[in-house]
């Protein structure tokens, strides 16, 4: 076998930061990556069960590599897919040589000598249960500004829906001088802009015992050359006060909170086992928006939960309004394999979910329509992203996490990707901002280039 890979990731960023990771792992094993399938020994599927009917599409997939078995080439399947189906994909994917969950992946380089041994059969199945996380040194970044450190790994929560648990096992943290140690050494290299990750972020706990959650993103936000800190995903049940105010008092940390809430309704709520109610929910939300910072607010919700009345949805309609997001991600009901909401009647029509869905983007929208325009005549710091030539635009994101374009005065020059510039707002629209940037104030970043790399979704 020809130690060349080509890897592919579908789903969340957790996802898109494990193949960073593999990747790492991979070439620190003497394995080159290469942008094209055809011109690799070994094939990684990095896979994603969030979504509807996502083992039927990693078979489809599998079924497309099926062609180029005869040319002498390896598969490897990966991350929640391979977790949730296991050894089943030996039996319709025969040729796959490895099935790994993501709990495994500290393992990978064993994998990797069994496979070139010989084997054809090789799991990384059984490690839910590990206390170990995956930490590597060999990090290959694909973002040349933007990285991510995850800080813990899997899920104990075990809402009714969701997968996770099952597929990256219980929850497990790194601690804080490791995760320090990484932000620095990513300091060093030129990042500026950090993102901690974790299925529930803000459930990390210090295996040392040092650092409460906010203590640690006070801690990566003062470390010098970092200008900012993104959390992502929180759990309401493990968010507490003190995080608002580590986003007070640290500058560097980005004033924006990601807080999926799921539905407006407690008896919802109750039926999808979160173990919170509205009330507390909203209480939250009332930490929030008492912040000296304007902190944007952004959230999940599903439709059409088994068991939701029009009143139970109409008290999500009216959490959109007490709360006023400046962004929800709403997605239908669907039941997703060995979660306890398989075996609840899913009594709601698809047209009813549809329609439900509908309201509730349409009155998101209204309300970001009316949100956005606080930011009318304000000036934001905006990280240049990418350029839009056909509008004469360049795009970044602002600390809220919200998409900026905006022009430049004619006697500016063209900004790199990843230096950072003051823009003042002239209009607003319900997912974006415009501007024009404020002339003579650029502060510019060594310009990297990403590794290759493919995230689909």
């Amino acid at each position: 076998m020809s130690k060349t890979f080509y890897i592919e990731t579908f789903g969340c960023q957790m996802n898109a930061h494990d193949s960073e990771k593999v990747i790492g792992t991979l070439e620190h094993e003497g394995y080159t990556q290469v942008s094209d399938e055809t011109e690799a020994g070994l094939i990684l599927y990095n896979t994603c069960s969030i979504r509807d009917k996502a083992e039927q599409k990693v078979f489809h997939r599998l079924n497309e590599y099926k062609r180029m078995q005869g040319e002498g080439k390896k598969f490897a399947v990966i991350g929640c897919v391979a977790q949730q189906e296991g050894e089943r994909i030996f039996d319709r994917a025969p040729y796959v040589s490895i099935v790994a969950g993501s709990a495994s992946y500290r393992n990978l380089p064993t994998m990797l000598a069994r496979l070139e041994a010989g084997e054809s059969r090789i799991t990384g199945l059984d490690d839910r249960q590990t206390d170990q996380t995956f930490d590597t040194e060999f990090t290959v970044r694909s973002n040349p500004h933007r990285g991510y450190i995850t800080i813990i790994e899997g899920c104990d929560k075990f809402c009714a829906y969701c997968v996770v648990p099952y597929t990256r096992g219980k929850e497990r943290s790194r601690t804080s001088a490791s995760v320090l140690v990484e932000a620095g050494r990513m300091v060093e290299q030129g990042y500026t802009d950090i993102q901690l990750l974790g299925q529930n972020v803000n459930s990390w706990r210090d295996p040392s015992g040092k650092l409460s959650f906010a203590e640690l993103l006070s801690a990566v936000g003062t470390i010098p050359g970092i200008k900012r800190v993104r959390f992502t995903t929180s759990h309401p049940r493990d968010f507490t006060r003190d995080i608002v105010e580590a986003i007070d008092s640290t500058p560097a940390l980005c004033d924006h909170v990601h807080l999926p809430v799921q539905s407006g309704s407690s008896s919802v709520l109750r039926a999808m086992s979160r173990e919170y109610t509205r009330d507390w929910y909203l209480e939250r939300m009332s930490w929030i928006h008492a912040a000296s910072r304007d902190i944007s607010i952004t959230s999940d919700m599903i439709v059409g939960f088994p068991g939701e009345t029009d009143a139970d949805f109409e008290e999500t309609i009216t959490l959109l309004g007490a709360v006023r997001y400046d962004a929800v991600f709403a997605f239908k009901f669907s039941p997703r394999p060995n979660t306890p909401a398989v075996h609840i009647a899913d009594s709601i029509p698809d047209e009813v979910k549809t329609e439900r869905l509908r309201i509730l983007n349409d009155r998101q929208r209204e309300i970001q329509r009316e949100h956005y325009a606080r930011h009318l005549g304000q000036t934001v710091e905006v990280m240049v992203e990418s350029f839009n030539p056909a509008r004469g635009q360049a795009v970044g994101r602002s600390t809220q996490n919200k998409t900026v374009n905006f022009t430049l005065a004619d006697s500016m020059p063209m900004p790199t990707i990843g230096s950072y510039l003051p823009i003042r707002i002239t209009r607003t629209m319900p997912n974006c901002l415009i501007g024009e940037a404020v002339a003579g104030s650029v502060s510019f970043q060594a310009t990297r280039q990403p590794q290759p790399f493919v995230v689909l979704n």
